[in-house]
């Protein structure tokens, strides 16, 4: 009988224990019991830690059995080498030597004016007359003293080689006739002033003084400005630190912004003195007048190449990054397989001169190296890597 009662006390206890329930988070706060709340989170802190650690164990079985592992994707260029123009970039203006305002050299009235402003002349063509003053009535006189002196000299000579009369005679009548002839030249030199011609070809661009005008030599008094835009040029001022770089025949890309052209062309002459004032040296470039739209102090932008390297390796300067210590480096990729997939490794470089987006390599990089472009900045040194398409 006892048994009896005994099997029946443990079913109940069974029972009773199958019936309890686990608490939840909201009934164990409503217990505002410290012990009982400070178990229920340990008990969920160890059940977080063990589904962590499942979790692990998943991914990382799910990495081995995965064949196209989860790798940074990149894209790579590889190096070649190639010719690199670097430029310097300054403003100029268009000059031209054959730009000159044109004076009298004697006074008198203006007699007759031959040309007009846009008239195109010829070197030696006349422009002007001067009124000479009588001086053309004054050159007659002289030399028709000056040909009677020729006669007496000749008659003179001839005696004298046949020993006849004295030598102070014939001496006399040569120097009568040199005095004569020297006169009638200095005569005819400042007659020629009245007559003023032009220096060089080109086109009258000012008439300033009209017929019967009173002129003289002298500032204010000029009469025509000639210009020549045949052969024109251009002037600027390059900072001293170029010295080196900056020679005759050197190429330079002209730009004029209002024209909408732009022209090659190169250094014709190349200052020798430096300004103390600024440090810069004065060069000359040489420019086609483009069917005579350009004009005397128009604006120019030039690109003035002051190095070349043919064998140059370039890059994006995009890509280079600086370690702690300053130092640039990029990535570039080794070990690749048939499946595109490769080694990142970092490469410590020394860089030159930039032109627009691209950087020259001077050290430790080398052509048919591949370097990684879009990712760069994204891998780690020695991480693996996908090359998706690789950039010519």
């Amino acid at each position: 009988m006892k048994n009896i009662y005994l099997l029946l006390l443990i079913g109940l206890l069974i029972t009773s224990c199958g019936d309890k329930k686990e608490l939840s988070v909201d009934d164990v706060l409503a217990t505002n019991d410290i012990a009982k709340i400070k178990s229920k989170k340990a008990d969920l802190d160890a059940k977080q830690q063990e589904i962590a650690n499942d979790l692990k164990k998943l991914n990382d079985k799910l990495d081995d059995l995965n064949e196209d592992k989860n790798i940074p994707l990149i894209t790579t260029y590889k190096v070649k080498e190639q010719v690199f123009n670097h430029y310097i970039e300054l403003q100029g203006n268009v000059q031209t030597k054959q730009n000159v305002l044109i004076y009298p050299e004697m006074p008198g009235i203006l007699e007759n004016v031959y040309v007009k402003e846009g008239q195109k002349v010829s070197k030696g063509q006349i422009l002007a007359k001067i009124d000479d003053g009588g001086m053309s009535s004054q050159l007659a006189q002289l030399e028709a003293n000056a040909q009677l002196a020729k006669t007496t000299y000749e008659r003179q000579k001839r005696l004298w080689n046949q020993k006849i009369g004295s030598e102070i005679q014939f001496l006399q009548a040569k120097t009568n006739y040199e005095s004569q002839t020297n006169a009638v030249k200095q005569l005819k030199s400042q007659l020629g002033k009245a007559t003023i011609r032009a220096p060089f070809s080109g086109i009258i661009d000012d008439v300033f003084k009209e017929r019967g005008t009173v002129v003289a030599p002298g500032m204010g008094s000029e009469i025509f400005r000639i210009v020549n835009l045949s052969n024109m040029y251009i002037e600027t001022e390059v900072p001293e630190t170029y010295i080196g770089r900056i020679t005759k025949n050197k190429d330079v890309e002209v730009n004029f912004p209002v024209l909408g052209e732009t022209v090659n062309s190169k250094i014709r002459q190349v200052g020798n003195f430096i300004n103390p004032n600024n440090r810069s040296f004065k060069i000359e470039i040489g420019v086609p007048n483009l069917n005579g739209k350009v004009k005397p102090n128009l604006t120019a932008r030039l690109k003035l190449n002051d190095y070349t390297n043919p064998n140059a390796v370039l890059i994006p300067q995009s890509i280079i990054s600086e370690n702690a210590k300053g130092a640039q480096f990029i990535y570039i990729i080794k070990d690749k397989n048939e499946n595109n997939e490769a080694i990142a490794e970092r490469l410590i470089i020394e860089t030159g001169k930039t032109q627009g987006d691209l950087i020259e390599v001077t050290k430790n990089l080398t052509a048919d190296t591949e370097v990684i472009i879009e990712g760069a900045r994204s891998v780690n040194n020695g991480q693996a890597v996908k090359v998706i398409h690789k950039k010519q």
